[in-house]
């Protein structure tokens, strides 16, 4: 069987995936270009992707003898996973692993946001620092107290809601599916509606999948309804944000920052407007970036291939 990897993985993955295949490494362009994938792939069994990689309908109708999909992430909304089931494509995907990583950079971004340590990072680089601050200067502001509103209660909005019990936050959250009674006092969280959501909460993280039905759901109505002191934090997906409407609100002080870990188009310049505004503060992408996620991704994205390979049950395995 024949295996393309559209860019390295680590080497005990590639060696225990050599063992079994004939595997091709793409070395070249990330992500890989669009016209060298679909001729790359018309001979192979299975394919590791990664999210950047657009594995629409085009690329499956290419290969004809694909029967596998891992995916080196969480989320899955670049594969067309419908199209996939109806070639019978197994697609299979690395949630849970990369959970404490992501809620541990989104509280992260809380206290980045909350306590200008962007900032303050800045103002010394770049000599600004001449005196002692004053009592009523270069103020931050504390999350005891604060509502944090959970958008997605998902693995990572329940650890998010977890951690957020040592800083003795106030917990909302809004999720398509209502928790149980016996959950929300367990996570020690309350449901309500998304623009209640909005509209109560001093920061608001989110934490669902992109699809259709979310797609730039946080646009201006919704920033409209937040406090003008309160913050956002996105560790999901960007374009579930619409980043234009984003810029407006801020660029309008209609919201006091934002803390971003993803973007609609990746990655962002230093011209970005992003990139320039004092409240913000940005992350490339590195919500699974510990030592020891990444491992366990390549791990576990090798054991569904395999798997799935030879006719098994992946570990995780998407379902549309």
């Amino acid at each position: 069987m024949k295996v393309l990897l559209t860019r390295p993985l680590h080497d005990f993955a590639v060696k225990e995936l050599q063992k079994l295949y004939d595997v091709e490494i793409h070395t070249g362009k990330i992500p890989m270009p669009k016209d060298l994938l679909i001729s790359k792939i018309k001979d192979k069994d299975g394919l590791v992707c990664y999210p950047y990689d657009r594995i629409d309908r085009k690329v499956i109708d290419a290969a004809s003898r694909l029967v596998a999909i891992s995916t080196y992430s969480v989320g899955y909304d670049h594969v067309d996973v419908k199209y996939a089931r109806k070639k019978r494509i197994v697609v299979s995907y690395t949630p849970e692993v990369l959970t404490r990583a992501t809620a541990d950079l989104t509280m992260a971004l809380l206290l980045a946001i909350f306590r200008k340590i962007g900032e303050g990072d800045r103002l010394i680089r770049n000599g600004r620092w001449k005196v002692i601050f004053g009592p009523n200067e270069f103020l931050g502001i504390d999350l005891y107290g604060k509502t944090l509103g959970i958008f997605g209660m998902g693995r990572i909005g329940k650890a998010v809601a977890r951690r957020s019990r040592g800083f003795e936050m106030n917990v909302l959250y809004h999720n398509r599916t209502r928790l149980s009674r016996k959950e929300e006092k367990r996570l020690g969280v309350q449901h309500c509606g998304l623009y209640e959501l909005f509209r109560k909460s001093d920061v608001v993280s989110i934490h669902v999948p992109h699809n259709r039905e979310t797609n730039e759901i946080v646009n201006l109505k919704l920033l409209k309804k937040m406090k003008k002191t309160a913050f956002l934090v996105n560790t999901a997906r960007g374009k579930i944000i619409n980043e234009k409407d984003l810029v407006f609100a801020l660029q309008k002080k209609m919201i006091a920052g934002v803390g971003l870990d993803v973007f609609s188009t990746e990655p962002i310049s230093a011209n970005h407007p992003l990139s320039k505004m004092e409240n913000v503060v940005i992350m490339p992408h590195s919500g699974s970036s510990t030592v020891e996620t990444r491992s366990k991704m390549a791990e576990i994205c090798v054991k569904n291939l395999v798997l799935s390979l030879s006719g098994k049950n992946p570990i995780y395995q998407v379902k549309p």
